[in-house]
């Protein structure tokens, strides 16, 4: 089976990481433009909403050399990932959503979107946390490693989000809630495909969704 190459973007296995950043960069215009096609980070739809901050380009406090000029400002929310410690789930919190990460391997057989025996109890407990968060709207994203064809990637973690999405529906029948399904394949891996400890992480379904407005106003 051919191996292809994919992105490494690599997050560090931490009990507890959290970073809160507010920054503006400065472009000079002699320096070369970061390119277009630069592919994004994180799925579509999956962005910070918060607002960008306010920065005036004619304070006195800024000093920018002759020619520069502020690039947009931006905000990277505070998050705090926990992992467990085979690395089977994966949780990340930020002031305005929740994200389970689950391994493929703890839901699913090898390249099979038949949910396994001890998946139905997990994926009720995601449920729980979704409820208690009062959240309306639940994204189900299914991801692969960088192994075989990108299409089958494709289909593949299309169904395994499909059926994450069937127990999630079941148990949370009455809550009203609207799903967003999706099969992502080998894009936007989080850890390194080049050995089998990453490719592990890259085959997961994150189940996304807003905190609820109590909790949110804790934070």
């Amino acid at each position: 089976m051919t191996r292809r190459t994919g992105r490494t973007g690599v997050r560090p296995a931490a009990t507890a990481i959290a970073a809160a950043v507010l920054f503006t960069s400065v472009q000079f215009t002699m320096a070369a433009s970061a390119s277009a096609d630069e592919s994004p980070s994180t799925p579509p739809g999956t962005e910070s909403t918060q607002p960008p901050p306010e920065v005036d380009g004619n304070s006195p406090g800024l000093k920018l050399r002759d020619g520069a000029t502020l690039a947009p400002a931006k905000v990277l929310p505070i998050i705090s990932v926990v992992e467990s410690e085979g690395g089977e789930e994966r949780r990340e919190d930020t002031s305005e959503s929740v994200k389970f990460a689950l391994q493929a391997e703890v839901l699913f057989g090898k390249d099979s979107s038949k949910l396994s025996g001890a998946a139905n109890a997990r994926i009720a407990e995601v449920a729980a946390e979704i409820e208690k968060q009062g959240a309306k709207k639940v994204r189900v994203f299914g991801f692969t490693d960088n192994l075989g064809s990108s299409a089958h990637g494709d289909v593949l973690s299309k169904q395994r989000a499909e059926a994450v999405h069937g127990v999630l529906e079941k148990e949370l029948a009455s809550a009203g809630i609207t799903y967003e399904i999706r099969g992502y394949g080998e894009q936007f891996p989080i850890a390194d495909n080049s050995d089998e400890e990453g490719r592990k992480k890259n085959r997961r379904v994150e189940v996304s969704f807003p905190r609820g407005e109590a909790d949110s106003s804790q934070n």
